[in-house]
């Protein structure tokens, strides 16, 4: 008998299952991307002190009419390159990637290019 997949859920297991194997701290922060159909998200975390140091997204009102008119991919890298130029205000240079669960490939690739060509270390 078939049984639907529950893509959701599926995400969510292997999201927990890299949860396990990194973590962000204050001198290397976790980048965090979380993709939705219509956005995308990426934020650097201390998982050791508990917050958020850095944050960018695809809807915020300082890149909402640069990204008009932009493929996803494209809109996904203007997101990467925001978050790598914040982070380097900050004082952070190096990071852990953590694509929440999704692929490699697409988006999350871009995001991460992206933010590798504006000086920080994934």
């Amino acid at each position: 008998m078939f049984t639907k997949v529950d893509r959701r859920a599926s995400r969510k297991i292997r999201r927990d299952r890299l949860r396990k194997k990194i973590a962000g701290s204050a001198d290397q922060p976790r980048l965090a991307v979380f993709r939705s159909n219509r956005h995308i998200y990426a934020q650097l975390v201390n998982d050791a002190g508990g917050c958020t140091i850095v944050s960018a997204c695809s809807n915020h009102p300082s890149l909402r009419e640069k990204l008009v008119g932009m493929k996803k991919t494209a809109q996904a890298a203007e997101v990467g390159k925001l978050v790598g130029e914040r982070a380097i205000g900050a004082g952070i240079t190096m990071a852990v990637f953590d694509r929440g669960g999704n692929k490699y490939h697409g988006r999350v690739k871009a995001l991460c290019e992206a933010a590798k060509e504006a000086g920080l270390k994934i």
